[in-house]
C-alpha cells in the first residue's frame, strides 16, 4: 500500500496499481450494459448470506437472533443514492482492506500489462476476476460500505469510502446489524436507477434466481394514489434454480444463473441439469463457457465447481469433482449424501466424492459430444479450450478413447490452420490398405505444412495431421491409438510406404540404392559420429536431404519441450537420409575431392537439420562451406 494517514482510526489507502487500472476501465471503457451493476452487487450479497448459513452450521450464535437472510434494495432520489444492504456473514476491517483495495489473483499485473485499447472494451474482463463490486463506479462517483463481521462487536464495524480515484478511506465506525450495506452515489447521468419500476425490472431480469429474498422498499399508497408510507416488498422468485423443474426454467433464466456462479459476463455456449436419485442422490447443473479466462493455463489457479450438501452452500471451487483437464466447466453440484461438516481434506478422500466425479466427468464430456455436434459452437470451444482438453488423454485413462474423439486437428485435407478435423473424419478418408494415422509435430502450422517429410505423402494421396501446438508432441506420448488404428510420426526412421507402391517402382528403387551405396558410405566416413546413420531415401521429391530420428529415439518437438521447460533433455542423434534423385545430391556425389564433397555434406546436413530443428549446433561451419561452394 501507498501512503498512509493515521488520524485516530481512520486511515486514507493507495489502491493497489491494478485496482486503479481496472477502475480506470471500468469508468472509462467497460460495461455497455450499465444495469449489471446491480446484478453483480446482489450476487455478492447472496454469496455473503451463502457463507454465513455454513459458518452458521457449527457456530449458530452467528445468527445473532436474526436468521432470516435476505438482500435489501433502496433509493433516495433527493440524495441520488441507491443502497443495496444484507444481512450476511460481513467483514472485517482487514477483509476489508484486503477484498475492496487489491485483487488477490496472480497474474493480474502481467494480463493488464498486456491489454490493448481493443481489449479494454471486453466486458468479460470484470468476471475474470471476480471483483464485481467494482463495478459500482460505472454508475457512482462516489460508493461507501459499511459492513459489520458476523460475531463481531457493534463498535467493531467499518466504513469504507472511495470515489474511484487513487485511493480510498477506511474507518471503525459503530453498526447495529451484522452484514454489508453498500451505498451508491450516483452520477448527475445515471439517475434512472433512481427508479422502482427500473430496479424491479433489472432484478427480475437477472437476479430472479438468488435462493434468498430480494426486498425492495416500496411506496405504499392511498385509493387516491397518494404515497402514505414505505413498505418491504419481496421481488424475486427467492427458490434455488436447481431446485426448481427442467421445464419450469427458460434458456434465459439459465444463462443468468451462470453468470452469477462463474461471475462471468458472456453467455454459456451449452449446459445440463441433472437429477439423480439412487446409489447416489444429487443435482448437477454444469456450464460449457463460451470464454476461456485469462489464468486457463496455470494449474495451480483456483477452479472446480460450487459444493452444496442438501442446499447449504459449502463452498467454492470444489475441485474433487472435475478432473484437471475439464477445469473450465462451471456449476455446482448439491449432493444429499455427503455430511454438512465436509471439509476439503474429508472430501479428497471420500467414496461418494469419487463417485460423484466419475459421474460429473462423464457428464462433462458428453456434453462436449452433444456440442460437437454443432460444428461452429464446437470450434468456438475449440479455440479457448482445446489444448487443456489435450491434456485428457494422459490423465484420464478410462476416458481416453472418448477424449480422442472430441479432439480436433490441422490436416493436409483441410490444408489451414484452423484445427477442424476430428480423428473420426480422418480415419473415415483411410485408403484402402492404409492401417495407420500418420502425423508430424512442429513449431507453427507453416512448419508442418511446408515440412519436407510431406512430400511423399502428398505424392502417394495420403492425408497426414499436422500437430502444431506445444502440447502436441506429449500428447502423442499418451495416445498410441485411435479406433484400432496405430498412430505412426512421419519424421521417424521405421516408416513403410510400400505398400502404396508398385513392384516396378520397389524394384527400380532398389537398384539405385545399390548403386548409391559408395555416396552412402563416404558420407558416413565423413560425419563419423555427428550423426547416427545415412541411408538413401525415396520419400523426397524437391528436397535433397532430411534428417529422422530412430523409432525408440526422443523426436526433435519433445526435446524443445523439455527444454524449454528448464529440463535437461538427452542429445537426439539423428539419421541423415538422402535423396538420391536429387540434382544437388548428384552434383555431390559426382565430386573426386574429398574436401570439396565435405563442404557439400555440410551444406545439405545443414539444410536438414536447419528444416527439422529450426536451428543448428554450428552455424559457421555451414555457412563457411556454402560460401566456398558459392565462390566455386
Amino acid at each position: 500500500m501507498s501512503e498512509q494517514t493515521l488520524e485516530k482510526n481512520k486511515e486514507t489507502r493507495g489502491f493497489q496499481s491494478e485496482v486503479k487500472q481496472l477502475l480506470h476501465l471500468m469508468i472509462h471503457s467497460l460495461y455497455s450494459n450499465k444495469e449489471i451493476f446491480l446484478r453483480e452487487l446482489i450476487s455478492n450479497a447472496s454469496d455473503a448470506a451463502d457463507k454465513l448459513r455454513f459458518r452458521a452450521l457449527s457456530a449458530p450464535e452467528l445468527y445473532e437472533n436474526d436468521g432470516e437472510l435476505a438482500v435489501r434494495l433502496s433509493f433516495d432520489e433527493k440524495a441520488g443514492t441507491v443502497t443495496i444492504s444484507d444481512n450476511g456473514i460481513g467483514m472485517t476491517r482487514d477483509e476489508v482492506i484486503e477484498h475492496l483495495g487489491t485483487i488477490a489473483k496472480s497474474g493480474t499485473k502481467d494480463f493488464f500489462a498486456k491489454l490493448s485499447e481493443e481489449q479494454t472494451k471486453d466486458s468479460q474482463l470484470i468476471g475474470q476476476f471476480g471483483v464485481g463490486f467494482y463495478s459500482s463506479f460505472i454508475v457512482a462517483d462516489a460508493v461507501t460500505v459499511n459492513t459489520r463481521a458476523a460475531g463481531a462487536a457493534v463498535d467493531q464495524a467499518v466504513c469504507w469510502h472511495s470515489t474511484g480515484e487513487g485511493d480510498y478511506t477506511v474507518e471503525n465506525i459503530e453498526k447495529a446489524t451484522r452484514g454489508t450495506e453498500i451505498i451508491l452515489h450516483l452520477r448527475e447521468d445515471e439517475k434512472e436507477f433512481l427508479s422502482e419500476y427500473r430496479l424491479r425490472d433489472i432484478i427480475s431480469k437477472y437476479s430472479d434466481h438468488i435462493g434468498i429474498p430480494v426486498l425492495m422498499e416500496t411506496a405504499e399508497r392511498d385509493e387516491e394514489g397518494q404515497e402514505t408510507g414505505k413498505k418491504w416488498e419481496q421481488v424475486n422468485k427467492a427458490q434455488a434454480l436447481w431446485t426448481r423443474s427442467k421445464s419450469e426454467i427458460s434458456d434465459e433464466e439459465y444463462q443468468e444463473f451462470y453468470k452469477h456462479v462463474s461471475h462471468d459476463y458472456a453467455e454459456p455456449l451449452s449446459w445440463s441439469h441433472n437429477r439423480v436419485e439412487g446409489q447416489q442422490d444429487y443435482t448437477s447443473l454444469l456450464y460449457i463457457p463460451s470464454k476461456a479466462p485469462f489464468d486457463l493455463y496455470n494449474r495451480d489457479s483456483k477452479h472446480g465447481l460450487k459444493l452444496y450438501v442438501q442446499r447449504v452452500f459449502i463452498m467454492d471451487d470444489a475441485e474433487q469433482f472435475m478432473p484437471m483437464y475439464l477445469r473450465f466447466m462451471r456449476g455446482l453440484i448439491d449432493s444429499n449424501d455427503l455430511p454438512l461438516n465436509v471439509s476439503r481434506e474429508i472430501l479428497q478422500d471420500n467414496k461418494v466424492t469419487q463417485a460423484l466425479r466419475k459421474a460429473c466427468t462423464k457428464r462433462a464430456l458428453s456434453m462436449l459430444e452433444k456440442l460437437a455436434k454443432k460444428e461452429d459452437d464446437y470450434l468456438r470451444f475449440w479455440t479457448e479450450f482445446g489444448q487443456v482438453l489435450k491434456e485428457g488423454a494422459a490423465e484420464d485413462f478410462a476416458n481416453r478413447e472418448k477424449i480422442a474423439g472430441l479432439l480436433r486437428f490441422s490436416t493436409t485435407h483441410n490444408d489451414t490452420a484452423e484445427q477442424t478435423v476430428s480423428l473420426a473424419d480422418y480415419v473415415s478418408r483411410m485408403k484402402e490398405g492404409q492401417d495407420k494415422i500418420y502425423y508430424i509435430t512442429a513449431d507453427s502450422f507453416n512448419a508442418a505444412k511446408n515440412s519436407p517429410h510431406l512430400e511423399q505423402f502428398r505424392r502417394k494421396g495420403l492425408e497426414v495431421v499436422l500437430m502444431h501446438d506445444r502440447i502436441d508432441e506429449w500428447l502423442m506420448g499418451y495416445l498410441p491409438e485411435f479406433d484400432g488404428k496405430q498412430f505412426q510420426s512421419i519424421t521417424k526412421a521405421g516408416l513403410d510406404l510400400s505398400s502404396f507402391e508398385g513392384e516396378e517402382e520397389k524394384e527400380a528403387q532398389k537398384q539405385t540404392e545399390e548403386a548409391f551405396s559408395s555416396v552412402v558410405e563416404r558420407t558416413k566416413a565423413y560425419l563419423g559420429e555427428r550423426v547416427q546413420d545415412v541411408r538413401t531415401t525415396f520419400k523426397l521429391q524437391d528436397t535433397p536431404a532430411v534428417v529422422v530420428t530412430d523409432e525408440n529415439e526422443m523426436g526433435t518437438q519433445m526435446a524443445k519441450l523439455l527444454a524449454a521447460a528448464g529440463h535437461e533433455a538427452p542429445e537426439v542423434k539423428y539419421i541423415f537420409e538422402l535423396n538420391p534423385n536429387h540434382p544437388v545430391v548428384n552434383r555431390m556425389a559426382d565430386e573426386a575431392d574429398e574436401e570439396a564433397f565435405g563442404r557439400w555434406v555440410e551444406m545439405l546436413l545443414g539444410q536438414a537439420m536447419l528444416a527439422e530443428r529450426g536451428s543448428m549446433e554450428d552455424p559457421s561451419q555451414f555457412l563457411s562451406a556454402v560460401n566456398k561452394l558459392l565462390a566455386q
